[in-house]
């Protein structure tokens, strides 16, 4: 990682500490993952080799450039999909200014719909952080787009477990699938497609 780089991931740290305890909604907090989650992220991409990335959750890009660190490595691409305009805009500057923009495609887009149109297989690497209560509904759609021996990453795992629970009690009870509870940053539940 560049000096420049780490300054920008540092400036987005702080703007997103300083926006959320300003911020009156949710939907005008930035939520970012840490940074160990970051660093985790990176590497699981690396290891597994995943060249085809989808995010569901870009916010303002802040994951979003360190899932573009591991892809540029790799040569692959990440799709990153958010519904509000705001952070769709802010993601897209701040991949730019990490010159890591041509490793991302960005969709203004409702993810639920936007999986239903995908081939299976799409995906060889899902990472999860958006709206909870919509995983539930979209796990048949997560599994479908998910390639064999391809991993979903869902952020929040343990900051928001009781919010997770249907979740990860869905994950754990369905064939073909294996699980586990990394406890970094706000804990990421790891799923890997058997």
């Amino acid at each position: 990682m560049t000096p420049e780089l780490d300054t920008l991931l540092r400036e987005l740290e702080q703007f997103g500490k300083d926006n959320d305890a300003s911020a009156s909604s949710r939907q005008q907090k930035m939520l970012n993952i840490t940074r160990d989650t970051g660093e985790f992220l990176q590497w699981q991409i690396r290891a597994l080799k995943a060249r085809r990335i989808l995010e569901i959750g870009t916010s303002n890009g802040y994951s979003t450039i360190w899932l573009a660190l591991a892809t540029q490595a790799l040569k692959g691409r990440i799709t990153s999909l958010d519904i509000l305009p705001r952070k769709h805009e802010l993601a897209r500057a701040n991949l730019e200014r990490a010159k890591l923009s041509q490793w991302v495609q960005f969709l203004l887009a409702d993810a639920g719909e936007f999986m239903r149109k995908q081939f299976n297989g799409e995906f060889d690497f899902i990472f999860l952080d958006s709206e909870r209560e919509n995983y539930v509904g979209w796990w048949a759609d997560l599994r479908r787009v998910l390639m064999p021996g391809g991993v979903i990453v869902v952020d929040n795992a343990t900051s928001h477990a009781a919010e997770m629970q249907p979740f990860a009690n869905l994950v754990r009870n369905t064939p073909g699938y294996l699980s586990t509870l990394i406890p970094i940053g706000n804990g990421e539940l790891v799923i890997l497609k058997l």
